[in-house]
């Protein structure tokens, strides 16, 4: 039963809206008959390219070793017929480990990384309950591997690797993050975390307090660390590269954005690793959303709250990579 006695922050008034309409659908539940329509990409890879081409893109996929040397394929995305080193933005998409697709949702990029003319690499990292830990983050580590050793023929300069992730895939880049820096290979230049999956244990305010409410509850989560983790959930069998929460040691980690929403299940592991980052003396920006459920700015774009979050993280970039190509695109 959904906990009922911590109160919560209130829901942003706009998204508020968003979340009475999907509530009026029936109640959202994650579980594994549900994986292989949450895993499908929603349109076409055909009408994926048309759409790219349109903004001036083009897409090519490359298939290189994964966790153990089985074939993991990596999405690279650029503007068509770039040429010279630039940054390589390397991306880990969400879906709780056990969904979501590494061609989905690329124009979730556009308002704040693609005007910076970057070679963008999606990886497709293969999910549990069929792969539970260590392949995801393995495959993530893997890919970030080959991508740096085949900086030159990707266009990518080396020194300018970033490593980003939404969700469960913001819980990846962090782990991937800290395998570069414990293996010294490859150098990562800086980290996006948005709102981030840290931590399997279960214990903070922010996942009894959206429990039952707004998107990706403490129920989702329970469902999601047990397809990742099994019974190694919550207990102290499980690495800091599978739940970053855990990791004792964050000195020497790169420049980090990190956010989330007030009103998310994931708020409080979110805040504690950024005060962990600067306890360890890492150069780290946190942003708190107020009003704010998970993937908001997705899921509702126009709201002033989405449109201020998307600006903050666009400023970081600006900050990190230099000013955008003010070119317009074809």
């Amino acid at each position: 039963m959904p906990d009922t006695t911590s109160p919560r922050p209130p829901f942003d008034p706009e998204l508020g809206v968003f979340l009475t309409a999907l509530e009026a659908r029936g109640p959202f539940t994650i579980d594994a008959a549900a994986l292989p329509r949450m895993r499908a990409l929603e349109i076409t890879e055909q009408e994926l390219d048309d759409r790219l081409r349109a903004r001036g893109l083009e897409r090519r996929r490359i298939t290189v070793p994964g966790h153990g040397g089985d074939p993991i394929d990596l999405a690279v995305i650029q503007r068509a017929g770039r040429t010279g080193p630039t940054t390589g933005v390397y991306t880990i998409h969400g879906g709780g480990m056990v969904m979501g697709h590494h061609l989905g949702n690329l124009d979730s990029y556009d308002d704040w990384l693609l005007d910076h003319d970057v070679v963008l690499v999606s990886v497709d990292y293969r999910l549990a309950p069929e792969h539970p830990d260590p392949t995801p983050v393995e495959d993530c580590y893997a890919g970030l591997v080959w991508v740096a050793e085949h900086a030159d023929e990707l266009g990518i300069d080396r020194a300018r690797i970033v490593v980003a992730g939404q969700s469960a895939g913001g819980g990846l880049a962090a782990g991937t993050v800290l395998l570069a820096r414990d293996r010294s290979d490859p150098e990562v230049l800086a980290q996006v975390l948005v709102s981030p999956m840290l931590d399997d244990r279960d214990a903070s305010v922010s996942t009894r307090q959206i429990d039952g409410v707004g998107v990706a509850d403490r129920q989702a989560m329970h469902f999601s660390w047990g397809a990742y983790l099994g019974e190694r959930r919550g207990t102290d069998d499980v690495s800091p590269y599978a739940a970053p929460a855990r990791a004792e040691d964050l000195s020497g980690l790169p420049r980090t954005y990190v956010d989330c929403g007030s009103a998310e299940v994931f708020r409080d592991e979110t805040v504690a690793f950024a005060s962990a980052l600067w306890a360890a003396g890492v150069d780290a920006e946190l942003h708190v959303w107020p009003g704010a459920f998970h993937g908001f700015t997705s899921m509702v774009p126009g709201a002033a709250v989405s449109r201020s979050a998307v600006a903050a993280l666009a400023d970081w970039t600006t900050r990190l990579l230099g000013e955008p190509d003010p070119a317009p695109r074809t």
